[in-house]
């Protein structure tokens, strides 16, 4: 029975393992973390949608023969965080773009296009860009209107089209506009173009005497890690850090990115960092947490420190769970909480999310669990009965579920549960010792 006990425990923490590396899957890669502007925009980093794309009034273009004031600055105030999903930094531009000297007037007047931008009339000033591109398709001013009507209207992937054909026009006439290479930086960006948004980022964060809006920076930074250059966004992520110690957005990508190179402790240290600062960050929390499963479990060696870790992940569990209620986040926190063996309140947190048909079959099994440590045997069997069913080739419900039949004598159940496993991992000696322990008494 005490060879039994351990391959139990063993078997539990490698689940726990599996099951917190789905949990990190899920928070990288298609869930990472956004930032968005001062309009409303939905999230995930919880969770599914990658790049939460808004930009409420973009950067606003002046045509080459409007006439207007030749003065160039931009807004670059932080915008409100009027949620944990809205934007921290804004894009607009304080004035419009000055008319390029030397730029050859446009067969057809440009004014009122941009007159409609202004008053934010976006699909008209497009529709009347159109016109005028398709009348003079080498003037790139009607192209450069189209493409911020466009960026303001979300349309990315057609701006970032529009504003290309402007650029080039603009190069050819050697002419370039740094307003509009920066417009096309932030289109390839929200369109997820990241290999061509990279090297117009930097450009504008490199040109003689620039002065490179934060959002700009940020967008860098995440165009670095989404191209793979891991390294390189650390570095972009740490200046803004250093700028702004409270941005919980680069802080939550500092830590991830220092969690996939399995630097726990780094990833710990700015994940708590986001936390502080943003109090609200559901994926800061759902990566701390998982942080301290992780790390706990490297350093099993060290029981006072796996265990104070995993009283941690308890703690970052409950600031994940004080804003997401959903079966995941009471997942992980139900793992936090067995790790840290407080079984009762684990199982406490998992009925609320197997009650109905369609619950998940890995909290039944942790439900399971957590009601066998607890020695509620009857409602471990009925939850690890729940999820046999479900999941019938899993061989380490059939070790759960075998033990809890075993210490409630039902040696019959038990026997034929161990044999089930055995035929699922036969491999495995302890499934062999468990049905021959019980076979004696099986009638």
């Amino acid at each position: 029975m005490m060879r039994n006990h351990l391959q139990r425990t063993l078997a539990l923490f490698a689940s726990l393992l599996t099951l917190t590396a789905l949990t990190v899957q899920a928070q990288s890669g298609s869930t990472r973390p956004r930032r968005a502007t001062t309009t409303s925009r939905a999230e995930k980093t919880t969770a599914t949608n990658e790049t939460n794309k808004a930009s409420g009034s973009l950067l606003d273009v002046e045509p080459a023969n409007s006439g207007a004031s030749t003065g160039r600055r931009r807004n670059t105030n932080p915008a409100p965080a009027t949620n944990s999903d809205a934007p921290l930094l804004n894009t607009t531009a304080s004035t419009p773009v000055a008319p390029m000297a030397g730029v050859a007037s446009a067969s057809a007047d440009t004014s009122h296009a941009f007159t409609l931008l202004q008053q934010k009339q976006y699909a008209a000033a497009l529709t009347e860009a159109r016109q005028l591109t398709q009348s003079n398709p080498n003037d790139s001013e009607g192209w450069k209107i189209a493409g911020f009507a466009e960026m303001n209207l979300k349309q990315y992937a057609e701006a970032s089209v529009d504003l290309q054909k402007a650029l080039d026009l603009q190069r050819t006439a050697k002419q370039e506009d740094p307003f509009t290479s920066d417009a096309l930086a932030h289109a390839y960006f929200l369109s997820e173009k990241f290999d061509r948004a990279l090297p117009l980022l930097i450009t504008a964060m490199t040109r003689p005497n620039a002065k490179p809006e934060a959002v700009t920076i940020f967008y860098r930074g995440v165009a670095e890690l989404r191209t793979g250059k891991p390294a390189d966004a650390e570095r972009t992520f740490n200046a803004i850090v250093k700028e702004n110690p409270k941005d919980a957005v680069s802080l939550l990508y500092l830590g991830q990115i220092a969690f996939e190179r399995n630097d726990f402790s780094a990833a710990i240290a700015a994940l708590n960092r986001a936390t502080l600062a943003d109090a609200r960050s559901a994926p800061a929390w759902n990566l701390l947490t998982v942080a301290y499963l992780q790390r706990a479990a490297a350093q099993a060696a060290t029981p006072e420190k796996a265990d104070a870790d995993y009283l941690s992940a308890v703690r970052a569990g409950e600031g994940l769970t004080r804003i997401r209620t959903d079966a995941e986040a009471n997942m992980l926190f139900a793992q936090a909480l067995i790790a840290a063996q407080q079984f009762p309140r684990a199982a406490m947190v998992l009925e609320r999310v197997v009650a109905g048909a369609d619950a998940n079959p890995a909290a039944l099994y942790l439900l399971g669990v957590s009601q066998s440590r607890a020695k509620n045997f009857p409602k471990a069997i009925n939850a690890l009965e729940r999820a046999a069913a479900k999941t019938p080739q899993d061989a380490n419900i059939y070790r759960e579920l075998g033990y809890a039949y075993e210490i409630s004598k039902q040696y019959a159940k038990a026997l034929s549960a161990y044999e089930k496993g055995s035929s699922l991992a036969p491999s495995d000696p302890d499934f062999k010792a468990s049905a021959e322990r019980v076979r004696p008494y099986a009638k």
